[in-house]
């Protein structure tokens, strides 16, 4: 299968980087290289990317797209290493770096990567399909109590416990081993009445893949290391699907902003609030986020 998927936001992202001609600039989702070909466009002579995926096909398909590009640097990582992939490099600091975050329509369409609810798949769930962890391993080996708090957490979904509880018993029988069966297993655990909010195994879904590729844990620390590998003027642009991932990215961008925590009671700041950067969240972020839901629900 093809890999495509229509950047998002594209043009408000070339904005918000504010391109240079002779900058270095980090995609750590390059994913279709839809946002990397407009910054390869405005570059020039020492101008370079660092295009970083931890899925090997994106890659690939990236390597296509960029083809007439020879200042372009392929890594096959995670963005929450760009510290040490930039050390890697011998890059002191960047002028700009760019996460689209979330799930590719490409591995969502890809039958064999499991990431849908429609159809009959594997359980799969790997952006990077070398590491061992596998949804299969998340639902057939996690305890009751282990996938219910993914499934309430990661997927805000309120039957939690109750889905839990039934692909614990489905297991008991024989492992679960295809995406259909799990959504009928997750179907059977939501009342009728209460599925009308789309699919009813949307939310588990996107918990699994979570747990899966550790897309939320590590995501605060990232978005700090990321204002901390910019040069003096450099750009951060991050683009969100749900609310777990903004809220993880807000709150590190309001500590960069150094905003103080100490009690209103206080006569003087005592928590030693420190400002890294400038903070433009409200003004682009939320933009940004309201558009997508519309634009490229998950």
């Amino acid at each position: 299968m093809e890999f495509k998927h229509k950047p998002v936001m594209l043009k408000e992202c070339i904005e918000g980087l504010k391109i240079k001609k002779d900058g270095i600039y980090v995609d750590g989702t390059l994913g279709g290289a839809g946002h990397s070909k407009e910054i390869a466009k405005k570059l020039e002579g020492s101008g370079r990317i660092l295009g970083i995926d931890r899925d090997e096909e994106a890659l690939k398909a990236a390597k296509q797209v960029l083809g007439e590009y020879s200042n372009i640097t392929y890594i096959h990582g995670n963005h929450d290493d760009i510290k040490q992939i930039l050390e890697e490099q011998n890059i002191d600091g960047v002028d700009g770096i760019l996460l689209d975050l979330g799930v590719s329509s490409y591995q969502l369409d890809e039958k064999n990567r499991g990431f849908s609810y429609l159809g009959e798949n594997v359980l799969d769930m790997r952006m990077d399909k070398t590491q061992e962890l596998t949804a299969k391993i998340v639902v057939n080996q996690y305890t009751e109590e282990e996938l219910a708090n993914i499934i309430y957490n990661y997927g805000e979904e309120r039957f939690a416990k109750q889905i839990a509880k039934n692909i614990c018993n489905a297991r008991k029988e024989k492992e679960i081993e295809t995406t259909k069966e799990l959504v009928n297993i997750i179907e059977k655990a939501i009342p009728k009445a209460k599925q009308n909010d789309g699919h009813p195994a949307k939310r588990t879904f996107q918990a699994i893949r979570i747990e899966v590729n550790n897309e939320i844990k590590p995501l605060y620390s990232t978005i700090l290391d990321c204002i901390n590998c910019l040069k003096p003027q450099g750009r951060l642009c991050v683009i969100t699907f749900h609310s777990l991932e903004d809220r993880a990215v807000k709150t590190a961008m309001l500590e960069a902003k150094g905003k103080c925590t100490c009690p209103p009671d206080l006569p003087y700041c005592v928590c030693g609030a420190k400002s890294l950067r400038k903070n433009n969240y409200k003004k682009t972020n939320d933009t940004i986020k309201r558009r997508t839901r519309r634009k490229h629900k998950k």
